[in-house]
């Protein structure tokens, strides 16, 4: 498999002129505003697992509108308050069954993760959160359900829910609110940097090879899906082209990015072809992040560096809590 984008070096300097709507910060506050008026508690109870060494518990939160969406919780068994690893999962997937990934809690942290709603048939073990919303015409899969229009945009209600995940982790009682970071692989990296871009006070993002950046140049160059769901849809509905860039101009990574702040580890692999490098480094390189560190992984696809990143960031982290 060939290298997929630009050299190396001109990938660190790609910092692409972004359309950034006016209305950008007023969008994103409103919705999370309307979220969290919308109220709702968390229940927590123990998860049906053949583990034993740790807990594993079933939590159910409010997301956006108040909906109920679903996580695993996974922890040490002790009363101590101890930092939290929010982490959101791939496109496509769900938070599978329980106790399936025990790393951080077994390096000491509270694991958190999110069930994408909607989504959880197309790998792993599945999903069991429902996303209650129309849409208009759309491809099949997520990436042009309500794609017209920002308010009613796929994306808009997956990441508010990670954000009222965060409220909710924050409110448990065995978690330390002041320490906690976020991560995820592909989809779960653009939600994380999302995220990351509307809670300024986590202590770290950990995007892995994340998706959903540069959307002007990932629709137009990415040669396998996702992203050709919204290039298909345009080649069908050829008189919205305007009005689709302007609704993902509301969603994209490398637009929010300059808005993160936070300690934010990246990670990147140069024979892509699913995730552009550029789009990676479109994000990356318009972080206001003062402390942030991307991995490069040559000679990988969008498997990325899989463990291998898992030990960077669990090492990376731990030097910042």
């Amino acid at each position: 498999m060939p290298f997929t984008d630009l050299t190396l070096d001109d990938l660190r300097t790609y910092r692409p002129d972004l359309p950034e709507p006016a209305d950008l910060d007023a969008f994103w506050s409103t919705t999370i505003a309307e979220a969290r008026a919308a109220g709702g508690g968390f229940d927590l109870s123990p998860a049906d697992t053949p583990i034993t060494e740790l807990i594993v518990e079933d939590l159910v939160f409010p997301g956006f509108g108040g909906e109920p969406v679903r996580a695993w919780v996974t922890r040490p068994k002790t009363d101590a308050a101890l930092p939290a690893v929010v982490e959101y999962v791939g496109y496509g997937g769900g938070r599978g069954l329980p106790g399936e990934r025990l790393q951080w809690a077994a390096a000491g942290f509270v694991h958190v993760l999110m069930d994408t709603r909607g989504q959880g048939s197309a790998s792993g073990t599945g999903g069991d959160t429902a996303d209650p919303h129309g849409s208009g015409p759309a491809m099949p899969g997520f990436m042009t359900r309500g794609i017209l229009d920002p308010e009613t945009y796929y994306y808009r209600r997956v990441f508010t829910d990670g954000v009222r995940l965060v409220d909710a982790v924050r409110e448990l009682p065995f978690v330390d609110g002041s320490r906690v970071a976020v991560t995820g692989g592909s989809q779960g990296g653009g939600i994380a940097i999302a995220v990351a871009s509307l809670v300024p006070d986590l202590r770290g993002a950990m995007p892995d090879v994340p998706f959903l950046c540069d959307f002007p140049r990932a629709v137009a160059l990415t040669p396998r899906n996702p992203f050709t769901e919204i290039t298909q849809f345009l080649g069908v509905h050829r008189d919205l082209t305007d009005q689709v860039f302007r609704t993902l101009s509301y969603f994209d990574g490398a637009v929010l990015a300059r808005r993160v702040t936070v300690p934010s580890l990246f990670s990147v692999a140069l024979m892509d072809d699913i995730v552009l490098p550029s789009t990676v480094f479109a994000a990356y390189n318009r972080l206001a992040a003062p402390d942030r560190e991307i991995v490069v992984y040559a000679y990988n696809g969008h498997e990325g560096g899989q463990a291998h990143q898992w030990v960077r960031q669990a090492r990376w982290l731990r030097e910042r809590l």
